[in-house]
């Protein structure tokens, strides 16, 4: 018992790193191309009022490494389940058209299931009752930056940082799908934050935009507060009504 809590211990320390690193990384490097060069070679549309503050940004920054502490915790455990085979998590190369094809479902499953957690959650931390315990750090920045994407409440990260790993447990999915899947949360939460639109318009305006979640579209929520609380689509914000548009 005694050997695995120190495993354990060592993978978390390391999985805190990783996370801070990763986010200091992305999105410093993002919010540099976007806020701190020559205005005029930044070619991302700008849709915040006013350039960050350096509060606002100690703010985010402050919630976000706080957070990579909380989300550590849940991604050691499965970590130290998988190396003991107690997960649903596989690996070893894929040479089939059928595992190909799992793969890719697999991938859009999880997206799919987490965009649905995301959207309920956050509507219900949305409600007065429950709105300053869990969501409204994050709602300081009214005009987010790319450091916004990670700065979470310690409510609200507790509440979303077991959900896939849970998934994990149960639904069958490639390692390698799960580091894709990883990359792809990252710089959605980044690019969703920018304050610009990195995306082209002729995106925004067309199929990608009406599918997809944007920085022009999740903008609007942190202005006025209410509706387009998906993640990544905006399926259920179409569904539920909640959708608010672009601009």
């Amino acid at each position: 018992m005694e050997y695995y809590a120190v495993t354990f211990l060592l993978t978390y320390i390391a999985l805190v790193v990783i996370i801070m690193t990763r986010y200091v990384v992305i999105a410093g490097a993002v919010h540099y191309a976007l806020w701190m060069r020559d205005e005029a070679k930044i070619k991302a549309p700008r849709l915040s009022r006013h350039a960050p503050t350096r509060k606002v940004v100690r703010h985010e920054i402050t919630l976000s490494l706080i957070s990579a502490f909380i989300y550590a915790a849940p991604g050691a455990l499965l970590i130290e389940m998988w190396e003991r085979g107690g997960t649903a998590i596989y690996q070893g190369a894929i040479t089939t058209p059928a595992g190909w094809g799992y793969a890719l479902f697999s991938g859009a499953l999880y997206l799919f299931l987490h965009d649905t957690y995301f959207y309920w959650t956050h509507r219900v931390m949305h409600m007065p009752r429950f709105y300053k315990a869990t969501h409204a750090g994050h709602h300081k920045s009214k005009q987010p930056t790319p450091w916004a994407s990670f700065s979470f409440d310690p409510l609200e990260a507790v509440i979303s940082a077991w959900f896939l790993p849970a998934l994990a447990l149960f639904i069958p999915i490639h390692v390698g799908v799960v580091l894709v899947l990883l990359s792809i949360m990252t710089m959605n939460a980044v690019f969703n934050h920018a304050g610009r639109e990195i995306y082209p318009a002729r995106w925004i305006n067309g199929r990608f935009g009406k599918v997809f979640i944007t920085a022009t579209h999740h903008n609007k929520h942190h202005t006025r507060f209410t509706g387009n609380y998906g993640l990544y689509f905006r399926f259920w914000d179409y569904a539920m009504g909640t959708d608010r548009g672009d601009a």
